[in-house]
């Protein structure tokens, strides 16, 4: 069994010795300290199988650390989603199951990857005016029933990828359209800002994610600010999970706290900031300060959050922020921009500065 040939401090040997690369080959959507709980706290199978998702995340981070930061997918110039099926293996793409424009699959993951591929398409197309996420028309490819039990989706460069859950801790990975939108928000984020993948710019990488995740989501069932849940991967913790998704935005540190799972641990406030070295620096942790400021100034500025505070933190990504760019620096361009475009001194310049005082970056 896996807890006899790997030990409890075997295991954290291993954890510990992962290495922290400064730019992630791939982007995860479950951060590695959860991983790691289910692999310390979870039954024979659970640890088996987090073990087996944590490696098979690993290979795939040495693998585009070999050919590097690059995409080897056509821009087509237009939407083009295609859906992949790895049928359990760990073979990419798989096969093609579905094209743009093709009827709907039986298969409902492949019907939920399309359809949030789209949406996330269309916020950046129909709000923003980007075309894709490389503002070049990137075909949207993904791959779903990656892997036996995989417990994640993450974007590796050049594609989505999802797994099925194991069904008793996560569901389908394609069962939330934030999560799908967050992951595919990782590529084009590699297209503008470049953000490194460790400590306050990992964060902000991560943040950014998350904010333009829940922003497909409040879009696609039509939301305002007040209507939205906040929530960052509602439905993906299976029955049973004490916990109601991945990252609460409207309050960082309460979204789950479960025996295996652990307790989320995300700060609200930068005078919790987490300054160890896991999770690349804490790239999943930290990320919900700059969360919590998007989420309190788009309670005050109102209505649709896509549009006047997504607007503000589209450009601020696009134009504003270096690879190295960290909180500060990242508040301090979000009020520029706030103000250059709605007004200096503005309700929603004001809104934004106010935020990023509430969680004591300013």
């Amino acid at each position: 069994m896996i807890h006899k040939l790997n030990t409890p401090q075997n295991l954290k040997d291993w954890i510990g010795t992962r290495k922290q690369p400064q730019r992630c080959p791939i982007c995860c959507i479950l951060p590695p300290q959860m991983l790691d709980h289910i692999i310390r706290h979870g039954d024979d199978n659970q640890c088996d199988w987090a073990l087996k998702t944590l490696r098979a995340s690993e290979q795939f981070r040495g693998r585009r650390s070999a050919v590097g930061n690059i995409s080897f997918a056509v821009s087509p110039g237009r939407k083009r989603r295609t859906i992949y099926d790895a049928k359990n293996s760990q073979s990419l793409p798989g096969v093609l199951i579905r094209g743009e424009g093709d009827p709907a699959s039986t298969d409902e993951a492949v019907n939920e990857a399309y359809d949030a591929s789209g949406a996330t398409y269309d916020l950046f197309k129909d709000i923003y005016g980007r075309n894709s996420i490389d503002d070049n028309g990137l075909r949207l490819d993904s791959t779903v029933h990656f892997g036996v039990n995989y417990d994640n989706a993450f974007w590796n460069g050049d594609q989505m990828v999802y797994g099925d859950g194991d069904g008793r801790l996560f569901n389908r990975f394609t069962i939330a359209i934030d999560v799908m939108a967050h992951e595919l928000t990782h590529g084009m984020v590699d297209y503008t800002a470049k953000l490194k993948y460790e400590d306050e710019p990992g964060a902000l990488n991560e943040s950014f994610s998350d904010v333009f995740g829940t922003l497909v989501k409040q879009r696609s069932l039509n939301q305002t600010v007040h209507e939205a849940d906040w929530l960052i991967g509602a439905g993906q913790l299976a029955v049973g999970v004490n916990g109601v998704a991945l990252r609460s935005m409207a309050a960082p540190g309460t979204a789950y706290d479960d025996r295996v799972l652990g307790k989320d641990i995300q700060p609200a406030h930068y005078s919790d900031l987490y300054r160890g070295t896991s999770d690349f620096g804490g790239v999943h942790i930290n990320s919900g300060i700059p969360n919590r400021a998007f989420y309190l100034a788009a309670m005050a500025i109102g209505g649709f959050a896509w549009e006047k505070t997504g607007k503000i933190w589209y450009l601020t990504l696009k134009k504003e922020l270096s690879p190295e760019a960290n909180f500060q620096q990242a508040a301090e361009a979000t009020i520029q921009i706030a103000g250059q475009i709605y007004g200096s001194d503005g309700d929603e310049q004001k809104a934004v500065s106010s935020a990023w005082q509430q969680v004591g970056v300013l």
